[in-house]
């Protein structure tokens, strides 16, 4: 057996069973690299390359971005954003029957677009909407399972932290501003289906219609969440346009929250050094994830991994249809024990040689990559916001799995109409001409 053929067995092999020993995924990511890395001691400097690749991993001006939205994000979700959303919310599709499962799901896709995450969407939202849909009539696994699976069109509707990781993990064959276009007709689908599941189960179940609200209230809630929306069209219109980068529009949104917060009272001098010590928390952790794939990525580019699995998947299936099944199947299974932002960068290395091979544009494989693993994100073991969702509202996660199946399943039929129709993630930015 030669040695490309043990490295790779140790790399994988180490990696999986650390991740089953129940070891943090940023760790084994960084063990299973080094081991593999001191294997080949003969032709590579051992540790040091490990730290060289990790250091120059995040050595990216696109990536600056990602640190000043994780702290818009923290600054809106203090700032009274999500009470001022969920108004807005009720008093557009409140009065239909099931109306508070509309403004659950209206309202975590406006904030998670706002915010950039799916896990302030799903703790802020939750917070708020658990309690009063109880007491309308909404079982509390219901709302749960209804608040995880919005969430996560946050992560497709820009600005989205995962988009700017893909696109560096593309190695510059999409960009952040095609891919930020790309998500918007993707993430309102996702919404939209999820409001046509819950609209079915409401008349099922005949849960009560909301309050009937006056015009003169529609338009003051408006008024009240206008500064809010605004910021999605400043930053996203104004990377369109060529006015700034990503990561300038990143600093501006940064300052946008802050202005906004200290506007509406609140955020203060007393609890903005907590905010900046948050997001610096979460800055961290994602970073540390970022740099140990990069170095796994780049070890991947070393062994011939992506070339190997390319020539791999041609040779033996010829059907250009079964390989995209086959990449989203694994994307899925993938995605319910890693969190998002290794998978991006361990995986698009290796299939993303396969699509283009077949013809599909990188920006079309991003969007269906981050759909698919936001489905991840809301199955076990590993779930992220499933796990957020149900803590958030109080139960435990096994109630929340039988009322999460069809949520779930309406997202998969959406990952599979975006794969096979390209036109749904490349319409817009072939409009704005940014691909």
């Amino acid at each position: 057996m030669s040695i490309e053929v043990i490295s790779i067995l140790l790399l994988f092999v180490s990696f999986f069973g650390l991740l089953a020993y129940g070891v943090p995924v940023a760790y084994s990511i960084g063990i299973s690299t080094t081991l593999t890395i001191l294997l080949n001691i003969a032709f590579l400097p051992g540790i040091t390359t490990v730290a060289q690749r990790m250091t120059t991993g995040i050595d990216s001006f696109s990536l600056l971005a990602i640190p000043f939205f994780i702290l818009a994000g923290e600054l809106m979700n203090q700032g009274g954003v999500a009470n001022r959303l969920i108004n807005l919310a009720k008093s557009l599709v409140g009065r239909l029957p099931g109306g508070l499962a509309y403004v659950n799901t209206l309202a975590a896709m406006l904030f998670g677009a706002i915010s950039g995450s799916a896990v302030a969407a799903a703790s802020a939202i939750g917070s708020v909407m658990t309690e009063p849909m109880e007491e309308e009539g909404y079982p509390r696994p219901f709302s749960a399972a209804l608040n995880i699976t919005a969430s996560t069109t946050g992560l497709l509707i820009p600005p989205s932290n995962v988009l700017i990781v893909y696109a560096l993990a593309s190695g510059g064959a999409a960009s952040v501003a095609s891919l930020f276009i790309a998500g918007y007709l993707p993430g309102i689908l996702v919404g939209v289906v999820l409001m046509i599941v819950a609209a079915v189960i409401a008349r099922k179940r005949k849960f009560r219609r909301g309050e009937q609200v006056a015009l003169t209230q529609v338009w003051r809630n408006f008024r009240r969440a206008f500064f809010s929306l605004l910021m999605l069209v400043v930053i996203v219109g104004g990377i369109v346009a060529g006015i700034f980068t990503a990561t300038e529009a990143a600093a501006i949104a940064v300052l946008y929250a802050l202005v906004l917060g200290f506007a509406y009272g609140t955020i203060s001098t007393d609890n903005l050094a907590s905010i900046i010590l948050s997001s610096a928390r979460t800055t961290a952790v994602v970073m540390f994830l970022i740099c140990t794939s990069m170095a796994m990525s780049w070890l991947f580019s070393f062994e011939s991994i992506p070339q190997l699995m390319t020539n791999f998947l041609l040779d033996t299936v010829s059907n250009p249809i079964l390989i995209f099944l086959l990449i989203n199947l694994t994307l899925l299974v993938v995605g319910t024990f890693m969190d998002m932002t290794p998978a991006v960068l361990i995986f698009t290395p290796i299939f993303l040689p396969v699509v283009t091979q077949l013809g599909m544009h990188p920006v079309h494989f991003g969007i269906i990559m981050v759909l698919n693993l936001c489905i991840g994100l809301c199955t076990p073991p590993v779930g992220t916001i499933l796990f957020v969702g149900s803590g958030v509202a109080k139960i435990s996660v096994t109630k929340v799995i039988k009322p999460l199946l069809p949520f779930l399943a309406a997202m998969v039929g959406v990952l599979f109409l975006l794969t096979f129709w390209e036109g749904l993630a490349l319409w817009l930015p072939r409009l704005f001409e940014v691909l």
